[in-house]
């Protein structure tokens, strides 16, 4: 039988129905609780969070001084649904904003929505019906979903990234980044109007050189551009002809597929819009020291941006100078061959203009007597290829160009080869190969018959590159360049000082991380603030005339093409739409015709500052008033250290956004920093990273997924339909037909029951599995938590006033102790394994009725994880008014203390009994008192004591003769 099937079964036969009890905590009952305590929260906008200023500031002036904003990652509408899955984060991120309502703090915590994106544009597509359409029914379905469970959310604050008063302040940012620049001399960013005077008295230098004041009009804007941290460039990108559209490298896969679709992507130069990200990549890589995050995801950062030390040299060829980066100019002396990107501009400059010389290895021309023809063949055939598949793929392959460089510290002429593992990229998309020295330089000097020369000696580079350090040889010139006997950063040092001296290179500090992309050729997206004038220079629009409006458009599809044509043009569907595109206005010359951009910004935007919004969703005036922001995230030294960056108090999501996201929210954050329009230097100063859930699913004969529920087990083995089908575990979600719908566990068992289960699964960091089944084991708790207030016969109150004893403190004030230090570290699943231990020994210890006084307690312990439960049994209590904002109990250190102990007490090393004796008693006292106990004197019997040994806390020991 399935596991659903199963499950249902014992839903009808023990939960569901009405025997028993009339007053039993069912589900029937839970729904009706939860459903009145819902509304309740709602009517009485509990849990609304005053802001210090504008609409959401309280009628008095009065705000708590301490705070907490708590936020989820920017879920996605789908229109699938939420499986059970989904809501993990959002319960765990709700548990502990209620416990810090519990310990007086204004908490800040809502939800919105990141609704641009192919996927809703995609399903536009596929049945007729308009993206927005499908997209606000998405957001509402979720909406219904989550509210099922409960989420103290303030629903004042909620955003959707397609709310044209949402994306109004997207363009604007978009528009404050675009009219700024990096000043390098102070790391940060600056109006683009205070660069106009330094570019004109000369104190800063043009990107090229030339003087600023000689250049004309068009000149001028041009070379302020080149300083724009948003400027349009000629850059290669992922072109997927199949779907119309460019992708961003994650939307690749490793394989040089769309990962929507799994058409072939193509590397190919557009003029796009880039964000220069990496201005900051000093700052983001070490401001990541300031942060709360899991070192893991800081780890990762630090890998993408990819900062290393080294040497730009330049290598003379056919009049060019191919500068290639090298974090290794020590190891100069064995470079056999120079390679270039196969997008690298020299390429076509440094192609022998004749066939290739009899003498040229016929592994080096790629099947062609002609370099030109060579060179448009491998061009051809690595077209489809991933920057990822570039990197990782063994089989070496290359075309020489028929010319040589000139190694500059020893004169050599190497041969210059064109070969996809160099990637434009990295570095200056040039390479200067040392095949004894690097694995993947070894490889393809072994395909091609290149030679090895060896400069450090170490290892055995007849059969393997020698990548750690040794002695160096063969590495002196007669041009005072000798690397004999020097360590391998002296050699380093040595080598760069040596080509500076002599003009042939520079140090240099080089960086993985690349400009961002921010440009789509999809229609549901944000449209782009910029207008074109007819010599295709960008404009800005003016900020009074914001938002500009996604038209309403019959035709959102992008002209797809054959999928293996990479010669093609991308024509965004927004193209299409010419009255939109043709706009009259005046932008200080006099009313002209511009031209709209057609392309759109990548999902990403939204998401990069909408915590920001969370604050301030009602504003008119501003995408943040900076006092509600500076409430909310601006630094508290006095709380966090004198370094604290400020930030979102706690960001909680799963781990697959640790990069782009990130980054690119922490890159928006910095420049709206510099530009003063925020206080804290970072986005989210504490991050946490939740594991999935995961469940069983089954595939057929074919391989293919089939749905979880239909599947029935017999003997051990499992059928789809009569077929045998092959069980695997996998996460939980819409693609291996496993999925749980979270409403409906809500509605069969009660969203607390729900909530307590996916809390005590394990640690929230942790993966865990998910199992139907094992739901009723926190509906049980509950109703063992109900019977301690009412009598399930009457309905009564079932508590009585009585005092409570020693070993009742004891029990209540260390369950006290452990929850609250639990909930303040996100142990959520310790949290109910405490609480149902203590409802455990009150059950126990009081069948007749508990004290109220040991009753209490647990209510509002329990209100975190089981709000509504929590709420009506306060309410059965006897007190007014919701739960959420009673103080959370406090402990008294005294009962956390054992005064006394149980010893072992064991006779020629056998336990025989167990004494309870002071905790500090001496150890004459417990020989003592051991010595009184009837079972140790009958294992004594006749025999004498030769020998008392007590071990202090652990144990007493006689030994007997």
């Amino acid at each position: 039988m399935t596991e659903a099937r199963e499950n249902t079964e014992n839903l009808s036969a023990e939960n569901v129905s009405n025997t028993g009890p009339e007053h039993r905590y069912t589900p029937q009952l839970a729904n009706q609780i939860e459903s009145r305590w819902q509304q309740y929260w709602d009517d009485n906008g509990t849990f609304h969070a005053p802001n210090p200023t504008g609409d959401l500031a309280l009628a008095d002036g009065t705000l708590p001084e301490d705070k907490l904003f708590v936020q989820d990652m920017f879920p996605y509408p789908s229109g699938a649904g939420l499986h059970v899955g989904h809501p993990l984060g959002y319960i765990a991120t709700d548990v502990f904003a209620r416990f810090n309502r519990l310990l007086g703090k204004n908490v800040l915590h809502t939800l919105g929505y990141d609704a641009f994106g192919l996927p809703a544009e995609q399903y536009a597509i596929q049945t007729g019906t308009h993206p927005r359409t499908t997209t606000v029914a998405n957001i509402a379905n979720m909406r219904r979903q989550l509210g099922s469970l409960g989420l103290g959310h303030d629903k004042r604050r909620s955003v959707a990234t397609i709310d044209p008063e949402f994306y109004r302040w997207t363009q604007w940012i978009f528009l404050q980044i675009y009219q700024s620049w990096f000043d390098e001399q102070q790391q940060k960013a600056r109006p683009i109007d205070e660069l106009y005077p330094l570019l004109e008295s000369g104190e800063l230098a043009t990107k090229d050189g030339r003087e600023y004041a000689s250049l004309s009009e068009e000149e001028k804007d041009r070379a302020v551009d080149e300083f724009r941290l948003v400027y349009l460039s000629d850059s290669t990108v992922n072109w997927c002809p199949g779907l119309g559209t460019v992708l961003a490298n994650e939307e690749v896969t490793a394989d040089g597929r769309s990962e929507r679709g799994n058409f072939p992507v193509f590397r190919k130069n557009l003029k796009q819009w880039m964000m220069r990200i990496t201005a900051y990549s000093d700052r983001l890589l070490d401001d990541l020291e300031l942060l709360d995050w899991p070192e893991k995801v800081k780890s990762m950062q630090r890998n993408w941006i990819g900062r290393s030390r080294g040497a730009e040299v330049d290598f003379r060829c056919e009049g060019h100078d191919i500068t290639v980066f090298t974090t290794r100019p020590d190891t100069l002396f064995g470079a056999e061959y120079v390679v270039l990107a196969p997008e690298h501009p020299l390429v076509d400059a440094l192609l022998s203009p004749v066939p290739y010389d009899d003498d040229v290895d016929a592994r080096w021309t790629y099947g062609h007597e002609d370099p030109k023809e060579a060179i448009e063949a491998y061009r051809s055939d690595i077209a489809a290829k991933s920057d990822l598949e570039r990197q990782e793929n063994k089989e070496k392959t290359g075309v020489f160009l028929g010319s040589y460089a000139t190694n500059p510290v020893n004169g050599k002429k190497l041969p210059v080869f064109t070969a996809d593992y160099v990637l434009t990229g990295y570095g200056t998309g040039a390479i200067m190969a040392v095949p004894a020295h690097d694995e993947r330089d070894y490889e393809y000097a072994q395909v091609f018959g290149l030679p090895i020369t060896e400069v450090v000696a170490g290892g055995d580079v007849s059969s393997a590159a020698h990548t750690g350090e040794g002695t160096y040889v063969n590495s002196a010139n007669d041009d005072g360049l000798d690397l004999t006997g020097k360590s391998k950063a002296d050699a380093i040092a040595t080598t760069i000082d040596w080509l500076a001296a002599r003009e042939l290179g520079v140090e240099k500090i080089q960086y993985k991380l690349r400009d961002w992309l921010f440009a789509r050729q999809r229609y549901w997206g944000e449209p782009f603030p910029i207008v074109y004038d007819e010599a295709g220079r960008p404009h800005a629009i003016p900020e009074d005339q914001l938002p500009v409006e996604l038209p309403e458009v019959d035709d959102y599809q992008p002209v797809s093409f054959d999928p293996d044509d990479h010669d093609t043009e991308p024509q965004p569907p927004l193209a299409k739409a010419r009255e939109w595109i043709e706009v009259e206005m005046d932008l200080g010359e006099g009313t002209k015709t511009y031209y709209r951009d057609a392309n759109v910004m990548p999902q990403w935007a939204g998401s990069s500052w909408y915590q920001m919004r969370y604050i301030d969703p009602t504003n008119n005036d501003a995408f943040c008033d900076i006092d509600n922001e500076r409430y909310w995230t601006g630094p508290r030294p006095e709380v966090h250290g004198p370094n604290d960056p400020g930030g979102v108090d706690l960001y909680v999501g799963g781990v697959e956004h640790a990069v782009l996201h990130l980054l690119y929210a922490r890159f928006w954050h910095k420049v709206l920093f510099d530009l003063g329009h925020v206080s804290s230097k970072e986005p989210y100063r504490r991050l946490y990273n939740q594991g999935y859930i995961q469940a069983y699913a089954y595939t057929d004969s074919r391989g293919v997924y089939v749905p979880a529920e239909e599947v029935e087990e017999r003997d051990g083995e499992f059928f789809y339909h009569g077929e045998k089908v092959n069980r695997e575990y996998g996460k939980m979600g819409k693609s291996l037909k496993n999925a749980v719908a979270p409403d409906d566990i809500a509605e069969n068992f009660g969203a607390d029951t729900l909530r307590v289960y996916e809390m005590s699964m394990g640690p929230l960091a942790d993966s865990r599995p998910w199992a139907t089944k094992d739901v009723v084991g926190a509906q049980r708790f509950l109703q063992r938590l109900w019977r301690l207030v009412v009598n399930e016969n009457t309905g009564e109150v079932a508590v009585v006033d009585a005092e409570l004893g020693k070993k009742d403190l004891q029990q209540l004030h260390r369950t006290i102790a452990g929850v609250r230090d639990d909930y303040e570290n996100l142990r959520v699943n310790t949290v109910v394994a405490k609480l149902i231990e203590y409802v455990n020994y009150l059950t126990k210890n009081y069948p007749g009725g508990a004290p109220r006084a040991a009753v209490e307690p647990i209510a509002v312990m329990v209100a975190p994880v089981a709000p509504h439960i929590a709420e009506e049994l306060w309410t059965r209590l006897g007190h007014e008014g919701t739960i959420t904002f009673v103080s959370f109990p406090s402990f008294d250190e005294k009962y956390l203390v054992d005064d006394e102990i149980e010893l072992p007490v064991q006779v020629n090393g056998k336990v025989k009994s167990r004494v309870q004796v002071a905790a500090d008693v001496s150890q004459d006292d417990a020989v003592a008192a051991a010595l009184a106990d009837d079972k140790v004197l009958a294992a004594i019997g006749e025999k004498s004591v030769v020998k008392k040994i007590v071990v202090p806390g652990r144990m007493i020991n006689l030994v007997v003769k």
